[in-house]
C-alpha cells in the first residue's frame, strides 16, 4: 500500500470512527461522560498513533486498520453502556433514537446511497444499540493471515449478509410516513398494529385480537341501535342456491362475476397419486352460492312469515360474514370474505319503505361520529352506482387523509323488486292482496379502515376513546427489589387507582409484565392506539400523584392528584374524542373544493394515487344526470360520483345552474372524487 493509499484509508477510517463514537459518547449522561473521558482519549490516542506509526512503514494492512476501529469500538461500547446504571426514561429515549435512526436508514437507502456513506449512520445506530444492551455488538474475529483469497470473500460476502440483516432487524416494526407512501403506510400500521394479517387463503385476512376488539366495539354501539330501530336479530344459511339468485334479475348481474360456487358435496380418493378431488358423484343438481349478501334467501323465508298486514312492518337483521370474490385486497378495505351486519325489512307502503332505509343511514351517520369521530357526508347514489336492484340507494361517504373517499355503509330502497321476485304479499285490511316493499341496509369492517385512515399517524394508531378497546394503560414503575415497603404501598395505589378508574366506566388494562421494559411498554401501548398512559411509580406513590400521558392532543405529560384520576382521565378522554372529531371535520371543510370547472377537477385527479398523501379532496359541482357523461368521467380521471348530498340538493343549490361536464342545466349538486 502506497503512503498516499494509507493516509486516504486513515481519513475514512478516523472519520468513521470519529463520527460513531462521538454520537454515541454525546448520547451519555454528563457524568458517565466525565468519569470514561480520560481513559477514553487515552485509548484512542494511543491506537492512532500505532496505525499511523506502522502504516508509515507500510506495515500495516486495510484489514488491521479495520479491525483496529472495530477493537476501539468495542472497547469504547464496553466501557460506556452499562444496562445497570441507565434509568428507565433513558432506556426509553435510546428506544426512540434507535428507531428514528433504523428509519433514517431505510430513507438513505432508498435515496441509492452507497454502502460507504450508509457505514457512518450504521455505525451510530449499533453505538445507540450497544448502549442499550452491549450484548448486540460483539468484535468481528481476527482473520489469518494465511487466508486464501477465496475464502476472504467468502467471508466478506457472510459479513455484509449480516449487516444488511442486522440493519433490516432494526427496522422490522418501521412504519412508512404517510407522505412518503400513503398506502404502504396503512399496510405496514396494519402489520405492526397487530390488526390483521393476510390468511393461506387468497383475498382473505386474519383479524387478529386487537382489530377484532375494534370490530366489538362497533358491533356493540351498533347492535344496540338496531334494536332500537326495531330490528331483531337472526342468522340465515350461508349457502344460497343458485336459482334464488337467479329470481332478480339486476340483483344476478351485479353479484354475478364475484360469486364464490360450491359444485359438490364430498371429496374423494382421485387413485394414482392425484390426491383428493371433488368426486364427480357427489355433484349438485343446483349449484350453492357462498353468500355475497342475503337478499334472496331472506325474502324466500318473508314469504312464509308475512300473511297478513299486521305482519308488517317486519325488520330482521344479521350479524355474518360474505364473500365476495376479489382481485386486487387491501386489509379491512377490500378483501374477498369479510364480516358486517345486514338489516332487512318488509312494508305495507313505498313511504315506510323510504323512511326505515333513511333512518338506518341517519343511525349509521350518527354512530360513525359519536362513536368513531369520523364526520360523513350522507347523500344518494347516482343511478349506476345504486345497489343492485335497489330503488334508491343512499350512503355515508367519509374522508380519508389522502383526499380519497370511503363509501362507510349504505341503506337501500328495494321498491317492490323483492318483494314480487318471490312472491312476497299481505292482506290488507280490506282482505286486499298487496305486494310489500322493502329496503336492506348495513355496514361491514370497512369502518376499521375508515377509523385507521382518518386518525392515525405516523407513529401508529389513534383510536378514539369511545371504541378504544382500552382506554387507559396503567404501567406501575416497581420498586427496588428488597424494598418490600414500597412494594405493597405501590400494589396498595394501584388497587385503589384501577377501582377509581373502572368505577367510573373506564376500560383500564394494567400492564405489569415484569420482563418487558417501560420504555418498550410505553412504545407498545402508544402504536396500538391507547388513548392515556398512566404511570405510577413509588415516588408518585409517596407525592400522592401519578402521571398522564395522552396518545394526541396534549403535549407532554401532566401530574394528576391521586384524589383525582377518575375525573380528569374522564374529562380528558372527553376533550380527546372532541378534539379528533374536530380534526376530521376540519379536514372534511379544507378538502371540500366548491364549484370547479370541469377542466380543474380534471387537472387535479386524473395523477392523483392512492399512495399520494393530502391529496387533492373532494369536489361539489352542479351536474346533469347522465350515465354515459359520467363513465366518460371515470375514463378521463378516475372519479366516480361519491353521492348526491342530501343537505345541499334538499336546499335547491342546483336550481339555475349549468352542469359543470355538459352545460345543460343542473339537477343535482354530486360529489365527486377519488375512492376506494
Amino acid at each position: 500500500m502506497s503512503p498516499k493509499s494509507t493516509r486516504g484509508l486513515l481519513g475514512l477510517v478516523t472519520l468513521t470512527t470519529t463520527l460513531a463514537m462521538t454520537r454515541a459518547f454525546q448520547l451519555l449522561p454528563a457524568a458517565r461522560r466525565a468519569i470514561i473521558s480520560t481513559s477514553r482519549n487515552h485509548a484512542v490516542t494511543r491506537s492512532s498513533s500505532y496505525i499511523v506509526g506502522d502504516m508509515c512503514n507500510s506495515r500495516i494492512s486495510s484489514a488491521m486498520v479495520i479491525g483496529t476501529r472495530h477493537s476501539l469500538m468495542t472497547r469504547f461500547m464496553s466501557e460506556t453502556a452499562s444496562p445497570a446504571a441507565l434509568s428507565d426514561e433513558r432506556k426509553a429515549e435510546l428506544e426512540s433514537k434507535i428507531k428514528d435512526k433504523g428509519d433514517s436508514i431505510r430513507t438513505l437507502k432508498e435515496q441509492g446511497l452507497s454502502k460507504d456513506e450508509l457505514a457512518p449512520h450504521v455505525a451510530e445506530l449499533l453505538a445507540l444499540k450497544a448502549e442499550l444492551d452491549p450484548s448486540s455488538v460483539s468484535p468481528p474475529k481476527k482473520k489469518k493471515p494465511q487466508q486464501q483469497k477465496g475464502q476472504q470473500n467468502q467471508k466478506k460476502q457472510q459479513q455484509s449478509k449480516a449487516n444488511k440483516q442486522q440493519v433490516e432487524d432494526a427496522e422490522s416494526d418501521y412504519i412508512t410516513p404517510r407522505a412518503e407512501n400513503y398506502s404502504k403506510w396503512y399496510n405496514d400500521l396494519v402489520r405492526v398494529c397487530d390488526l390483521a394479517e393476510t390468511s393461506p387463503v387468497r383475498g382473505c385476512m386474519v383479524i387478529k385480537p386487537w382489530g377484532m376488539s375494534l370490530w366489538d366495539q362497533i358491533r356493540r354501539d351498533l347492535d344496540d341501535r338496531i334494536q332500537e330501530h326495531g330490528a331483531e336479530n337472526a342468522y340465515f344459511p350461508m349457502l344460497i342456491p343458485k336459482s334464488f339468485l337467479s329470481k332478480e334479475a339486476e340483483h344476478v348481474d351485479g353479484f354475478a362475476k364475484e360469486c364464490a360456487v360450491v359444485t359438490h358435496h364430498r371429496l374423494t380418493d382421485g387413485g394414482e397419486g392425484k390426491g383428493l378431488i371433488a368426486d364427480p358423484e357427489a355433484k349438485l343438481e343446483d349449484p350453492l352460492i357462498i353468500r355475497p349478501t342475503s337478499e334472496t334467501m331472506i325474502w324466500t323465508m318473508f314469504k312464509k312469515w308475512i300473511v297478513s298486514h299486521r305482519d308488517l312492518p317486519l325488520k330482521i337483521n344479521q350479524w355474518a360474514n360474505v364473500m365476495r370474490w376479489e382481485m386486487r385486497t387491501r386489509p379491512f378495505l377490500r378483501t374477498s370474505e369479510f364480516l358486517w351486519q345486514e338489516g332487512h325489512t318488509a312494508h305495507a307502503t313505498a313511504e315506510g319503505a323510504i323512511t326505515d332505509s333513511k333512518d338506518m343511514l341517519n343511525q349509521y351517520a350518527d354512530m360513525c361520529e359519536k362513536l368513531l369521530a369520523i364526520p360523513v357526508v350522507k347523500g344518494a347514489k347516482s343511478p349506476s352506482e345504486r345497489f343492485a336492484g335497489a330503488d334508491e340507494t343512499f350512503t355515508i361517504e367519509a374522508l380519508m387523509q389522502n383526499g380519497w373517499a370511503l363509501q362507510s355503509g349504505t341503506s337501500h330502497f328495494l321498491g317492490q323488486g323483492f318483494g314480487k321476485a318471490f312472491d312476497v304479499t299481505y292482506q290488507d285490511a280490506e282482505g286486499k292482496q298487496q305486494d310489500v316493499w322493502g329496503t336492506s341496509w348495513g355496514v361491514s369492517t370497512r369502518l376499521i379502515g375508515a377509523l385507521i385512515m382518518t386518525h392515525s399517524d405516523d407513529a401508529g394508531l389513534v383510536l378514539p376513546p369511545r371504541v378504544a378497546p382500552v382506554q387507559v394503560v396503567v404501567v406501575p414503575i416497581p420498586p427496588k427489589k428488597n424494598d418490600e415497603e414500597g412494594k405493597v404501598e405501590l400494589n396498595n395505589a394501584l388497587d385503589k387507582l384501577v377501582a377509581d378508574l373502572k368505577g367510573a366506566g373506564l376500560k383500564v388494562k394494567v400492564d405489569d409484565r415484569d420482563y418487558v421494559r417501560n420504555g418498550a411498554k410505553y412504545f407498545e401501548w402508544e402504536r396500538k392506539g391507547v388513548p392515556l398512559r398512566i404511570e405510577l411509580g413509588p415516588r408518585d406513590v409517596k407525592g400522592g400523584v401519578c402521571v398522564f400521558k395522552y396518545r394526541v392532543g396534549s403535549e407532554g405529560k401532566e401530574t394528576v392528584s391521586l384524589d383525582e384520576v377518575s375525573a380528569k382521565a374522564t374529562e380528558g378522554l372527553d376533550n380527546l374524542q372532541e378534539y379528533l372529531l374536530d380534526s376530521a371535520k376540519d379536514r372534511l371543510a379544507a378538502s371540500m373544493n366548491m364549484m370547479a370547472t370541469y377542466d380543474q377537477m380534471k387537472e387535479a385527479l386524473e395523477k392523483d394515487e392512492a399512495s399520494e398523501y393530502d391529496g387533492p379532496g373532494l369536489y361539489l359541482v352542479p351536474w346533469k344526470c347522465d350515465e354515459v357523461n359520467e363513465e366518460k368521467i371515470k375514463e378521463e380521471c378516475k372519479a366516480t360520483i361519491r353521492c348526491y348530498p342530501m343537505d345541499v340538493n334538499e336546499m335547491g343549490m342546483a336550481e339555475g345552474k349549468k352542469c359543470f361536464y355538459s352545460g345543460e342545466d343542473a339537477t343535482h349538486m354530486a360529489l365527486f372524487g377519488r375512492a376506494y
